[in-house]
């Protein structure tokens, strides 16, 4: 299991090379010029650089004004607030089981408007059924040896999670790999009848959901799971952990990703018949 302090550090480090960059692009070629130009001492400007010494808001202003370019500010705002609570470990957030880690979410899902979602083998939380739902909370709870609470967390998935796809009023882009529908998580009956509630929700108006065929000519690689909540922050699933985006550029990345994938994928009739195939091949 990673922990999360190589990953907190590794992002100090990270951002201090970038402050650093910011500083030579602007003109101060060393870290002595700098400092006299913000009035401080150069060791403060190596600490900061080299990821000794988180920078606080006039930290990272005096950076953006001094280089001279102000609309810096917010980027390196963003990241550095992101540093501490970006990397979460999954068995630190599942250690009383799933539950709390599904009403963790719950206010984000609630003030969202526009959901972007991109899953490759799974599928998503907010289009599962309550048997599908349960099927891979108790895949995750047997890997991990949690406490077992499949149908308390399956229950908030389904029943309070879901409640904002109801919302005429809000957005909803799914895009899935083929391999979503094909993975099997239960018994044939649980499939059918989750590959039979995604042709249901795909008519939803507020509702698009793309399927990106296997024969797809790949302009765009397969990515690991992520959700788009507005323009506000990034949800990646990974294997150890879940990773919290929220600077502006990064999210602006995985918007760039996620149109580059919508563009392989197929939607309304032919990504329900890639669906209706899926039921089939169940047989």
């Amino acid at each position: 299991m990673a922990s999360s302090l190589p990953a907190v550090e590794e992002a100090k480090q990270a951002l201090g090379m970038r402050l650093r960059e910011i500083r030579k692009q602007a003109g101060f070629q060393t870290a002595r010029a700098f400092a006299a130009r913000a009035g401080w001492s150069e060791v403060r400007v190596s600490r900061l650089e080299h990821g000794h010494t988180s920078p606080n808001e006039d930290d990272l202003r005096c950076y953006a004004e001094v280089s001279g370019n102000p609309r810096l500010y917010e980027d390196l705002f963003a990241t550095a607030s992101n540093i501490n609570d970006m990397y979460v470990e999954w068995l630190r957030l599942k250690g009383n089981g799933l539950t709390p880690a599904q009403e963790v979410h719950l206010p984000l899902y609630e003030r969202t408007r526009h959901f972007r979602v991109y899953e490759p083998g799974v599928i998503p939380g907010l289009l599962q059924t309550p048997a599908y739902a349960r099927a891979i909370m108790g895949r995750i709870i047997s890997f991990w040896g949690i406490p077992d609470d499949a149908e308390e967390a399956a229950e908030v998935r389904v029943v309070q999670k879901q409640r904002v796809l109801r919302d005429a009023g809000r957005q909803f882009g799914f895009l899935l790999e083929e391999t979503a529908l094909r993975s099997r998580f239960g018994d044939t009956e649980t499939m059918a009848t989750q590959l039979g509630h995604l042709l249901t929700v795909s008519v939803l108006q507020q509702v698009s959901i793309g399927i990106i065929p296997m024969t797809a000519d790949r302009l765009m690689w397969p990515n690991e799971g992520f959700w788009i909540f507005d323009d506000d922050q990034v949800i990646i699933e990974l294997a150890t952990a879940q990773v919290t985006v929220k600077q502006p550029s990064e999210i602006a990345t995985y918007a760039r990703v996620f149109r580059e994938l919508a563009g392989l994928a197929c939607f309304g009739k032919p990504a329900r018949a890639l669906i209706s195939a899926a039921i089939d091949a169940l047989e």
